[in-house]
């Protein structure tokens, strides 16, 4: 293989691993050898699964159906869960184990399925579309269940590349990201992945550890219930000392009523006699402010009087400055028309017109001329 053609490959074959190549032969001129020109190179059996895991992995996390941002938080105590796996695996058994240890009371809901083989990938989207209506409306397709799932477990036992192929499918995997509530992936061991496994909201190492996830021990439930109990038991306890003390405290009042008629009686006369000292002040004040009033008031109307006649006198004065008769005494005289009309001006008589004069010892009747 040439440096070139070497370049170009996306890995790098180790001794021993089985491989196919597609070249041409030679012949070296010089020593007469036989030669096997490579051109490409690809992984064999395994080799080429896993190349195609890697194809499909690359896709799908592109596409977003890896993001963490998608997965869902799983249930504290789910009211079904579901299991899908084949009737006959050891897994199944190990599932059904750890959930009856730790939640008896849960209902679980088996769809079985194969889980390896050409058909496998088809049955086991089948069992999971069976689930999903389960967690929708809460019936199984012709099972007349009544139970509602809250997570499905996606779990077989352990094996080569090619055993496990069949939770490498695209179409499966997007069921997967589909589902309606979460669900766990377990299949395989501990250092087993396939494309299930990515794409669920949680991957569990093996299909025991995925029962363990979704079910919390029952004792420890029972130690919450308990918590929760002695904390309510308390509560109540200190609540029923305080009303226990508040009673005593109003047993002790109502039990001597004179005491406390006596108590009232002391107030009640306390403030009569505080109403009657500060009526008596008050009335001694309004005495004084009287006198002192009466005293000042020939002051107060001398002056008001005086103020009065200076007024009065200077309107007086004003008064008769506007005297018409001062006027008519300064050697004017009044003229009227036989009507009685002021004459302003010579356009309102006439030649012969009779006029009146009146001036300050009498009237003159006179003629226009």
């Amino acid at each position: 293989m040439f440096r070139r053609v070497a370049g170009l490959q996306d890995f790098a074959p180790k001794d021993g691993e089985l491989v196919d190549v597609r070249g041409r032969l030679d012949v070296y001129g010089p020593r007469g050898d036989l030669q096997l020109i490579v051109e490409s190179i690809s992984r064999a059996g395994q080799g080429a699964l896993f190349e195609q895991f890697l194809q499909l992995k690359a896709r799908l996390e592109a596409q977003g159906l890896f993001d963490a941002q998608r997965k869902r938080e799983l249930p504290l105590m789910p009211r079904a869960i579901g299991v899908v796996t084949s009737l006959g695996a050891a897994a199944l058994h190990d599932v059904i184990t750890a959930l009856r240890r730790r939640l008896p009371h849960i209902p679980v809901v088996v769809a079985p399925a194969r889980v390896q083989g050409a058909g496998a990938p088809r049955e086991i989207i089948d069992a999971l579309s069976n689930l999903y209506l389960l967690t929708q409306s809460g019936r199984g397709p012709g099972a007349g269940l009544t139970v509602e799932i809250d997570v499905i477990l996606l779990v077989r036992g352990g094996g080569s590349m090619e055993d496990l192929w069949a939770f490498n499918d695209e179409a499966l995997a997007r069921c997967i990201a589909s589902s309606p509530v979460p669900v766990v992936c377990g299949v395989g061991h501990e250092t087993d992945f396939t494309i299930a496994d990515f794409v669920a909201d949680l991957r569990a190492p093996t299909p025991t550890a995925a029962a363990e996830l979704v079910a919390q021990p029952r004792d420890v439930w029972l130690g919450v219930v308990e918590g929760i109990e002695t904390r309510l038991r308390d509560s109540v306890l200190r609540k029923l000392d305080t009303l226990a003390q508040r009673l005593d405290s109003s047993t002790s009042r109502l039990g001597r009523p004179s005491a406390l008629a006596a108590r009232q009686r002391f107030g009640l006369a306390s403030l009569a006699q505080r109403l009657k000292f500060a009526s008596l002040q008050f009335l001694k004040q309004r005495d004084q402010v009287l006198k002192g009033l009466s005293g000042q008031m020939p002051m107060y109307l001398g002056r008001g009087v005086a103020v009065h006649q200076q007024r009065l006198d200077r309107a007086q004065l004003r008064l008769g400055l506007l005297d018409p008769d001062l006027v008519l005494k300064r050697g004017y005289a009044w003229m009227a028309d036989a009507q009685g009309h002021t004459i302003t001006s010579v356009r309102q008589v006439r030649a012969g017109q009779p006029v009146r004069a009146t001036l300050a010892d009498g009237t003159v009747d006179l003629t226009v001329s």
